[in-house]
């Protein structure tokens, strides 16, 4: 397994950005963003220079999501829209995890589907072309449709991030988000990378969950949406 750099976990949205998702990145002078279509998460700039370029991405008033490893120096003409304090976990090298033939690969003919059961379960950002990121699996039922799913978000040189990990409140308690977990962490170990993901602090039954498949913590980042300045205000 080709192990990550530190400083690709600590800052995995520019490290996915200037390297395996280079392709679907958006740039202004020095900063960088996903497309919008795809993920909200901006690369944390690094002086007001690219404070400013950023606000040129996002637009006025647009809103974007910085993964910050520490204290966020926000600049004046910016507004907090909201503050999520995070965990960043990985598997152990001795975990367990399988490959699982019955899981459906989804992809674009599954987007509606997808978008579906991500407003019914609210596992975070989920946009149209966010499948694009990486491999998706998901369990249809024959009434409801797809009722679960997981997928891979950042992807960085050396790990690759699981992610959307839903599951319909019509079909909990089947252990559909353990399989699929295991699943997508398979395939991200085949290409000989670390499987990693974030979640919420305050999710406790999700972090419990993910330590008994043998993930640790690895560290406390936290989520920040930030607005960017109006038009009238950058004036």
């Amino acid at each position: 397994m080709n192990a990550p750099a530190t400083t690709a976990l600590d800052e995995p949205v520019r490290a996915a950005l200037e390297g395996p998702h280079a392709h679907l990145a958006v740039r202004h002078g020095a900063a960088v963003r996903y497309h919008p279509d795809v993920a909200p998460f901006l690369a944390p700039p690094r002086d007001a220079e690219e404070w400013d370029d950023a606000a040129t991405l996002a637009g006025p008033g647009g809103v974007v999501v910085v993964r910050a490893p520490g204290q966020l120096d926000l600049p004046a003409d910016w507004e907090l829209a909201r503050h999520l304090p995070g965990v960043q976990m990985v598997l152990e090298p001795d975990a367990p995890a399988a490959h699982d033939d019955t899981l459906d690969v989804l992809g674009d003919d599954d987007v509606d589907d997808m978008l579906a059961l991500v407003g019914r379960t609210q596992p975070g950002p989920f946009a149209r072309r966010t499948h694009e990121l990486g491999t998706y699996l998901g369990v249809h039922d024959d009434l409801v449709g797809l009722v679960a799913m997981a997928g891979e978000r950042l992807r960085v040189p050396g790990a690759t991030e699981i992610s959307a990990v839903c599951t319909d409140p019509s079909a909990r308690g089947r252990g559909l988000g353990t399989r699929l977990v295991l699943a997508i962490a398979a395939g991200i170990r085949a290409r000989g990378e670390l499987p990693i993901l974030h979640a919420s602090a305050d999710n406790t039954s999700a972090i419990r969950l993910y330590e008994q498949l043998g993930f640790t913590l690895r560290a406390r980042p936290s989520f920040e949406a930030v607005r960017a300045p109006h038009e009238e205000a950058r004036s």
